[in-house]
């Protein structure tokens, strides 16, 4: 029943082959010395730069966003109807089940 389980995807993991993590670190170090020196610009993240570039390179991200939001599925909707209902019967005749 794909209405309770919800299967996640594999994860992806690339391990690269030919990595020098000490080269990596050398030139992060570097790069802030330089910083501090004066000798590159300071490093500025705008993160306002990145926003909602997802949902604009997708079609139906984009369509979801301009008819309000995600909608609630026929199979949640058949879910809180029938415990709505279930619910009035035991208010009205005092007994849960038919």
């Amino acid at each position: 029943m794909g209405m309770f389980s919800v299967r996640q995807p594999r994860r992806f993991e690339h391990k690269y082959i030919y990595y020098d993590e000490r080269k990596d670190k050398l030139d992060k170090i570097e790069e802030s010395a330089k910083r501090e020196l004066g000798m590159l610009p300071e490093e500025t993240f705008n993160p306002e730069r990145i926003r909602g570039k997802f949902i604009e390179s997708t079609t139906h991200l984009k369509r979801q966003k301009e008819n309000g939001g995600p909608r609630m599925s026929i199979q949640t909707a058949v879910v809180l109807i029938a415990a709505l209902l279930f619910i009035l019967h035991w208010l009205l005749t005092g007994k849960f089940f038919f």
